[in-house]
C-alpha cells in the first residue's frame, strides 16, 4: 500500500503539484538529439560535434528551476580569431533559477566576472568585463602603463577589446565556457556590420532583431527577472507602439581619465585616443536618469517593469541595448547592478523534490513564423531567415524541376538561420522546400554562377 502511495504521489508531483510559467516553460529542451557544430580557422564547412545543443532537462519545484546544459547552442560556434585557442565545450552544469524574484530593497548586488545568466538555450551570459584592467605597475614605467589583470580602476569593455575575438554569433568561450557579453544576434544582420567574421563563417544567433515585433523572451538573470531582445512596447503598460529599448548610460565627454563619473579622483588611466577610444573602458559611461516622459529608456540595471507578452500583469524585466545601427550598447544586458536579489547558481544536484516539464510537441510552426529564402538569383549560398527562433526543427530540401531532391538540411531548434551550398549544382530553376512535418512551404529559386 505504501508503494502504491508513493507511486501515485510521484505521478502527481510530475503533472500537478507545481505551477508552470514562463520561467519553467520557455527554455528551449533539446528533444531530437540536436548537437554541437563549430568552424575550426581557415574551413569555411562546419565540424559536427557529439555534445547535445540547447537544453537538455527542465525540473522545477514551488520556488526554483532547474535547468541541465551543456552550454553549447544550436548555432554554429568560432572560430576566435583573436588567438583564443579554447573551443566551446561542454559543462554538464545544472542551474538553479529562482522562481519567486524579489526586489533588492538595499545595496544593489554589482555584476561580476563568469556567469550572471542564462539564455534560453542554455548559453551563458556574462556581463560588460573581460577580466583585464589598466595598471602602472612599478616593473613598467620604463616602458609605460601595461594592460594586465590590474587593480580595476580602469575596466576594459569585453564588447569593444574582445571583439576580433567574437564569432558571428557575437560571442566567444572563456576555459570553454561558451558565452555571450551582448545582445545574442549575430554581427551581419546589424544594421551597420562592425565585424566581417561572418563573411568566411556564417552563423545564427538566438533571435533576429525586428523593429516591428517585442522581441522574443531570450533569458533570466541570476536574481530571476526575465531578459528580453532589443524592442518592445513604448510604454510600460503595453501601449504606444514597438520601439527600440534605450541604454541611459552615455559616454562622458573627457579626453583624459584622472577621475570617475562622480568626481571621484582614482589612479590615472590612458588618456583617450584612436587606441584607447571612448568606450573602451566601462568608468568611461555615466548613468542620466530618465523622466516618465521617456518610458523608452532603461534604469540604472537596464530595465524596468513592464509589461510583455509572457507576462501581462507585468514584472521587472531587462533588455539586451543595442544603437540606432542594432550595435550592442552597454550595459549590453544586466548591469552594472542587479535589480532583484540575486539568488541563483550553479549547482552539482538537486536535492529537493521537482517535476519534470516536458513541453508538447511543436507542429505546424510554419502558420506562425515568417521565412526569407535569399539571395535571388543565387550564386554559391541559399540562406533560410526565420523572423523568429524555431521552438522544433524545419527540414530544408532543394529539389531541381523533376522534382528529384538534390541536397537537404536539417533547420534547427533554437536558430533562425540556415544555409544551403550550392556552387556545385548546375546553374537553373530550383525550388526550396520547407517542411515542419504537417505543412509545407515551397519558394522558387534560380541559381546562377
Amino acid at each position: 500500500m505504501k508503494k502504491l502511495i508513493l507511486i501515485l504521489f510521484t505521478i502527481l508531483l510530475n503533472q500537478t503539484i507545481f505551477a508552470q510559467g514562463p520561467a519553467v516553460t520557455s527554455w528551449l529542451r533539446n528533444t531530437s538529439g540536436i548537437t554541437g557544430r563549430h568552424y575550426a580557422a581557415g574551413n569555411s564547412t562546419p565540424i559536427p560535434e557529439s555534445t547535445l545543443a540547447n537544453v537538455q532537462t527542465v525540473q522545477y519545484s514551488a520556488n526554483s528551476v532547474y535547468i541541465s546544459t551543456q552550454g553549447i547552442p544550436a548555432y554554429i560556434t568560432g572560430p576566435f580569431l583573436d588567438g583564443n585557442p579554447s573551443l566551446a565545450t561542454a559543462q554538464n552544469a545544472i542551474f538553479k533559477m529562482t522562481l519567486n524574484p524579489i526586489q533588492n530593497t538595499g545595496t544593489p548586488s554589482p555584476t561580476t566576472g563568469g556567469n550572471i545568466g542564462l539564455f534560453i538555450n542554455g548559453v551563458a551570459l556574462f556581463d560588460y568585463r573581460d577580466g583585464v584592467s589598466w595598471k602602472f605597475s612599478t616593473g613598467a614605467l620604463a616602458g609605460g602603463p601595461l594592460m594586465g589583470m590590474g587593480d580595476n580602476v580602469w575596466n576594459r569593455d569585453a564588447v569593444v577589446g574582445e571583439r576580433l575575438g567574437f564569432d558571428c554569433s557575437k560571442a566567444h568561450p572563456a576555459m570553454g565556457n561558451y558565452h555571450h557579453h551582448q545582445n545574442p544576434s549575430a554581427f551581419n544582420l546589424d544594421k551597420v556590420v562592425i565585424s566581417t567574421v561572418c563573411d568566411l563563417y556564417a552563423s545564427d544567433g538566438l533571435y533576429v532583431m525586428d523593429s516591428n515585433s517585442h522581441s522574443p523572451l531570450i533569458g533570466y538573470a541570476y536574481d530571476g527577472f526575465p531578459i528580453y531582445g532589443a524592442y518592445a512596447y513604448k510604454n510600460s503598460d503595453g501601449t504606444g507602439g514597438i520601439t527600440r529599448m534605450k541604454s541611459s548610460y552615455n559616454l562622458r565627454s573627457i579626453s583624459v581619465r584622472t577621475n570617475y563619473a562622480d568626481g571621484t579622483p582614482v589612479t590615472n588611466g590612458p588618456p583617450v585616443s584612436a587606441t584607447y577610444p571612448l568606450g573602451y573602458f566601462r568608468e568611461d559611461y555615466e548613468y542620466i536618469p530618465t523622466s516618465a516622459s521617456t518610458p523608452d529608456f532603461l534604469d540604472e540595471h537596464n530595465g524596468r517593469f513592464c509589461i510583455t507578452p509572457e507576462y501581462p500583469a507585468g514584472i521587472y524585466c531587462y533588455f539586451t541595448t543595442v544603437d540606432a545601427n542594432q550595435n550592442s550598447a552597454y550595459p549590453y544586458a544586466v548591469g552594472p547592478t542587479f535589480y532583484g536579489v540575486k539568488n541563483s547558481s550553479k549547482v552539482t544536484s538537486i536535492s529537493e523534490p521537482t517535476a519534470f516539464y516536458s513541453p508538447s510537441a511543436l507542429t505546424g510552426i510554419l502558420e506562425t513564423i515568417g521565412l526569407q529564402v535569399y539571395p535571388n538569383p543565387i550564386s554559391d549560398l541559399i540562406m533560410i531567415q526565420s523572423n523568429e527562433l524555431l521552438k522544433s526543427n524545419l527540414i530544408v530540401e532543394l529539389m531541381n524541376t523533376n522534382g528529384q531532391i538534390v541536397m537537404s538540411t536539417d533547420f534547427y531548434q533554437g536558430t533562425t538561420i540556415c544555409h544551403l551550398e550550392t556552387s556545385t549544382l548546375y546553374d537553373g530553376i530550383y525550388f526550396v522546400r520547407i517542411t515542419d512535418g504537417i505543412a509545407q512551404k515551397s519558394y522558387k529559386v534560380l541559381i546562377k554562377h
